[in-house]
This record gives structure tokens, C-alpha cells and sequence, in this order.
């Protein structure tokens, strides 16, 4: 299955507002009425989804000045294809000067013999702000995890803030020698915020980057835990 889904929010002088919402399943997009500044859309998979053989696109477009936040509702399931078929799913981001985007999707469960690999790409104005987050559990409960790559490329006026690839899902990632038997990596970035010092604890760390924002990695056992440091 292709499937290519647009979403492109503008600012009227007053409220932001969607000048382009288009839903191709299983990538449907519902809006959420409110009367603040920013314009709040729900992402929900219509069909299961991401299968091996699946091709899927998101195309993100925020204007000058205007602000959105896109949100999942369900976890997602990375699910094997009848051949062993590998699945890719693409987000691409562009936000304009003054524009503020929250692209906050639900958890990324790597299901068993899955082949998935997931790319993030930002394109940011130097004035831009962006906060994105990534929560990848590697496998169902009792299960043992498939592959996933997932690939982050993100610009701000420019220049690069971060590039990344991570390849997750090998029985040696469950190990004491790489994600000490833990399940769930999650992972927070932040650019245009306040500028943030090097933090650590338990199992998480906060990194600002060179370029400007903050990276935050927490591992856990379960997805809850790795997200209160958030």
C-alpha cells in the first residue's frame, strides 16, 4: 500500500487555520475545533498499518507564523509482511519564520519478524520552533521485537541541528551489553526553546546540540517511565 497524506496550516492575523488537510488511509488526519492560537490535528491509522510492502507519506507544511499541533491517538503497530516485505513510513517538515510545530505521535511498537524503518526529515527557518518525540517499544509484551531503522535529519535556517540513524531490534539490543534488558527507547528533541544544560539520571540523559536545541534519550521498561522525563 502507498499512501501520501498533506497537512498545511496558515496564519489569518489572528488564529491559525488548515488550508490543506488531506487523509489518504490508512494516514487519516481529523482536526480538533478550539479557539486558541494554535490549530490542534489528531493522527489515527484507519487500517493497520504500517504492513510490510507499505509506502507511506506525511507531508507537514507550516506557514509564517502559525502554529500546529499534530498528535497521535493510538500506539502503532509495525506489522511483517506475508514475504517477509520490509515497510517505510516518511515524515517530511517544513515550518516557515515565526512558525511552531508539535509533532507528538503515540508509540512505535516493532512487532515480531517486522521490517520497518521510519524517516523524520525537518526543514526549520532560523525563528522556527519545533518539538518532536519518538517512543519505540521493541515488541509486545512476551515478545521478541523485529528490525526498525528510524532516521532523523533536521535544519534550522540552514544549518544541520541533528542527523541521526538508529537500527534497533536485534536479540543483542534486549542485552546488559546495549539497552540492558529494557524495552523502550524514547527520544525528545527541542529546537527554538529555551536553551537547556547538559542533564543526566537514571537511565536518561538531556544533550543540547550544537546547533541550537535540546536532545533528550530516556530508556525504560515500559513506555510510561520513559516518558516522565519528559
Amino acid at each position: 500500500m502507498k499512501a501520501h497524506a498533506r497537512l498545511t496550516a496558515c496564519f489569518d492575523g489572528s488564529r491559525t487555520v488548515l488550508r490543506e488537510l488531506r487523509s489518504m488511509a490508512p494516514l487519516t488526519l481529523f482536526p480538533r475545533r478550539g479557539r486558541g492560537p494554535t490549530a490542534v490535528v489528531h493522527l489515527v491509522n484507519s487500517a493497520t498499518a504500517p504492513l510490510g510492502g507499505d509506502d507511506l507519506l506525511l507531508t507537514v507544511h507550516v506557514g509564517p507564523g502559525a502554529s500546529l499541533r499534530l498528535s497521535g491517538v493510538a500506539a502503532t503497530l509495525a506489522l511483517p509482511g506475508l514475504h517477509g516485505e520490509p515497510s517505510l513510513s516518511t515524515v517530511d517538515v517544513v515550518v516557515e519564520p515565526g512558525g511552531s510545530l508539535e509533532y507528538l505521535p503515540e508509540p512505535t511498537v516493532v512487532t515480531s519478524r517486522a521490517r520497518h524503518t521510519a524517516v523524520f526529515r525537518g526543514e526549520l527557518a532560523a525563528d522556527a520552533y519545533l518539538h518532536t518525540r519518538e517512543v519505540l517499544v521493541l515488541g509486545r509484551a512476551g515478545e521478541a521485537p523485529g528490525s526498525l531503522t528510524t532516521s532523523q535529519s533536521v535544519t534550522r535556517g540552514g544549518v544541520p541541528v541533528l542527523r541521526q540513524t538508529l537500527s534497533v531490534g536485534s536479540p543483542l539490543d534486549r542485552s546488559l551489553a546495549v539497552l540492558a534488558g529494557r524495552r523502550v527507547l524514547a527520544t525528545d528533541l527541542v529546537v527554538g526553546g529555551p536553551e537547556l544544560p547538559a542533564e543526566s539520571g537514571e537511565w536518561w540523559s538531556r544533550t543540547p546540540l550544537a546547533a541550537g536545541g535540546t536532545l533528550t534519550t530516556s530508556l525504560a521498561p515500559d513506555a510510561v517511565t520513559a516518558l516522565r522525563v519528559f
